[in-house]
């Protein structure tokens, strides 16, 4: 018996063996480009277009990271790209989570249309809407402030974060909203204590979403912001490109710079990342 289970056991390993070696072939080519990235980040212009682009730097050069934070002040723009896209998840998770409580759980005559109406933002394109919220930020006074990017982004983020929290909205038993009725809760105590712990799966799938849109947003960073103080880190590091020279290494640390937090979030939140993708597969 051990025999023949062995053999099983070998026969299986024989057949799965080329599939891990596809998926480690593809996992490569995934993480290539990262360092890839890390290693350009340590060269000089000499070395980058002297035939040694994607070797291992000669000399480490540090002080690529040094220019790209003092001179090109990268950390500025850093920190411009974590209060926008904070500001903006909160909002969309706020008003996203409302929104779809209210479509999928309340009966209401406009429920469909007001999901229809909302669902259309997702169908606009970004370079259609670039001109008419310049002319509309600009007659509110609010280009070149954070506001400029923050509304704009939150716009576009609750289509989606309506459409993912709906869904999985529609798969909680109403049962639960009905015993906390008997037990006096008002609607607002159902939804911060009951209906907001459920949801947290679907929420962090709208989180991550709307973190890659704004984040690595540059359409609108690049039209709505012109002043220093106020530039993302997408502009910001397109701003270093020189009319005459371009210190293509110090670039290659500000990307790398920017690459960290969408790095640390999949280590930190990986086993969550995978849960929110499937959040919203639940039946009615």
């Amino acid at each position: 018996m051990n025999i023949i289970k062995s053999s099983l056991i070998s026969k299986k390993g024989v057949r799965k063996l080329p599939i891990q070696i596809f998926l480690i072939i593809v996992a490569v080519i995934q993480l290539y480009p990262l360092i890839w990235l890390i290693l350009f980040s340590f060269k000089d212009n000499n070395e980058i277009f002297g035939g040694n682009v994607a070797g291992i730097p000669q000399v480490w050069r540090i002080e690529n990271y040094e220019s790209a934070i003092s001179q090109a002040q990268v950390m500025k723009y850093f920190f411009n790209s974590v209060i926008v896209t904070v500001a903006t998840i909160a909002l969309v998770l706020i008003l996203s989570s409302m929104t779809g409580y209210a479509i999928s759980r309340m009966k209401w005559k406009l429920s469909k249309v007001t999901m229809i109406i909302i669902l259309t933002g997702m169908m606009v394109p970004i370079h259609a809407a670039l001109l008419p919220l310049f002319m509309v930020l600009k007659d509110l006074k609010l280009l070149n402030s954070y506001w400029a990017l923050i509304i704009p982004y939150t716009a576009f983020g609750i289509p989606m974060g309506v459409l993912i929290l709906t869904g999985f909205l529609k798969g909680i038993p109403r049962e639960l909203e009905e015993a906390a009725v008997i037990d006096g809760c008002g609607i607002f105590r159902i939804f911060f204590s009951i209906i907001l712990p459920i949801i947290r799966p679907a929420m962090a799938t709208v989180a991550i979403f709307t973190y890659l849109s704004s984040w690595n947003e540059l359409m609108f960073a690049v039209t709505f912001i012109n002043k220093a103080q106020y530039k993302t880190l997408t502009v910001g590091i397109m701003s270093m490109v020189g009319n005459y020279v371009t210190k293509w290494g110090d670039i290659g640390a500000g990307l790398v710079i920017a690459t960290i937090p969408t790095i640390l979030i999949y280590i930190l939140l990986s086993d969550q990342v995978q849960k929110s993708l499937t959040a919203g597969a639940v039946k009615e």
